[in-house]
């Protein structure tokens, strides 16, 4: 088997990569060790920067995005019992869109196989080889055969556990970590949501969320500690909790009903220098994670993406490799600046260590934030996604 690029992963990076490709006239072909329906009903973020809808609407996927999202120009900050809004539109002139990222993920298979996209779903044991050499080797085991697939580049888009990152020889990597001493213990429920934006609520008990996938289905997330145990929170005490450490008045518009998801997810930051290798190219998670306090995860792979896509259409058209040589400095500029982002909008809003001072140092930030109109504006124009560099 041949193509041009040879994409790991099935997850929104690797599709809307192939798609983008695709439209450019650039073959690809994308493995996923997952089943099609497991891809599909992965539970994840759901907040989109306007350079994310931008390419999505690109790629020609955003006709059913357009028509059911929301579109928010603002949220609320909530400490010592009470709501601070952040006007988005107001600070920057730009919203954010809610549009849940399992969404993305189905109008992506749709499209690449409506394109007749090569999707290889239940591809196991791959593995990549030769990503030094000019036509690198990829080998997966599909429908109970071995297959050898040769391409001219790999884009591994196969997340923080993937083989594309373990393919590279530690010593040709250095690794930036910093793991949360905390969780976030989340619940999906078919209820309206409490508020018509986001509500990021600072707690003496620990941090909690309110965000939705639509107008009748709510996400709501509480801080707790790594080593809790799911079953040790029935749906009653989980509504008790989160009610307790929102402001009053978001309190008292929480809608409670029975949990159709529950689950824990820990919380680190995570970055990887450089994310090229030769012809092998990091994409997304398989590079850098960010806690999602910042709604950055999907933003920062789509931002890879555009990189990339640009840099391989440009190298296919012209023979210049110039973008692609910049891949790593390009897309770890923004990397940075996200994770600086979601790094400090997560130690205001959690309680990190449990100490009255750090708590009181974290509510004079937040009041300072409320003061100040450049502190807002600051808040607002990460959370709004920041513009991209020119040679991005």
């Amino acid at each position: 088997m041949k193509t041009q690029v040879a994409i790991i992963g099935a997850g929104p990076s690797g599709l809307l990569l192939s798609q983008l490709l695709s439209i450019n006239g650039i073959d690809s072909v994308v493995l996923e060790r997952q089943s099609r329906e497991h891809v599909m009903s992965r539970i994840r973020a759901g907040v989109l920067e306007q350079g994310t809808v931008d390419l999505l609407e690109q790629a020609k996927v955003g006709a059913r995005m357009k028509l059911e999202r929301l579109v928010h120009d603002g949220f609320k900050l909530g400490f010592s019992g009470q709501g601070v809004r952040v006007d988005l539109k107001a600070l920057t002139g730009k919203s954010v869109t809610i549009y849940g990222q399992t969404e993305v993920t189905r109008d992506l298979i749709d499209a690449r196989i409506a394109s007749g996209g090569k999707l290889k779903f239940e591809a196991s044991d791959v593995a990549i080889d030769g990503f030094d050499r000019e036509h690198p080797m990829v080998r997966f085991k599909h429908d109970g055969q071995v297959h050898e697939l040769t391409c001219d580049f790999i884009a591994g888009c196969d997340g923080y556990h993937g083989v594309c990152r373990q393919s590279v020889p530690a010593s040709a990597m250095k690794y930036y970590e910093r793991v949360y001493p905390f969780g976030w213990l989340g619940i999906l429920a078919d209820v309206p949501p409490a508020s018509h934006e986001l509500v990021y609520s600072n707690h003496e008990r620990g941090f909690a969320l309110c965000s939705m996938r639509s107008n009748t289905r709510s996400r709501y997330y509480i801080q707790c500690a790594l080593n809790e145990k799911i079953e040790n929170w029935p749906d009653a005490r989980f509504w008790d909790e989160l009610r307790t450490r929102l402001p009053a008045e978001v309190a008292e518009a929480v809608t409670t009903g029975p949990s159709i998801e529950k689950s824990i997810a820990p919380l680190r930051s995570f970055v990887v220098e450089p994310v090229r290798f030769g012809r092998l190219f990091l994409v997304g998670d398989a590079g850098h994670i960010v806690p999602p306090t910042g709604a950055k995860g999907l933003n920062l792979a789509a931002a890879d993406v555009r990189v990339l896509y640009h840099a391989l259409t440009e190298h296919y058209r012209s023979g210049n490799s110039e973008l692609l040589d910049g891949y790593s400095s390009m897309t770890l500029r923004r990397t940075w600046k996200a994770v600086r982002f979601s790094w400090w909008f997560t130690s205001i809003m959690h309680k990190v260590h449990d100490d009255a001072f750090n708590h009181r140092v974290q509510l004079a930030e937040l009041d300072y934030l409320r003061a100040s109109k450049a502190a807002m504006t600051s808040l607002a124009e990460n959370y709004v996604g920041l513009p991209f560099e020119m040679g991005e």
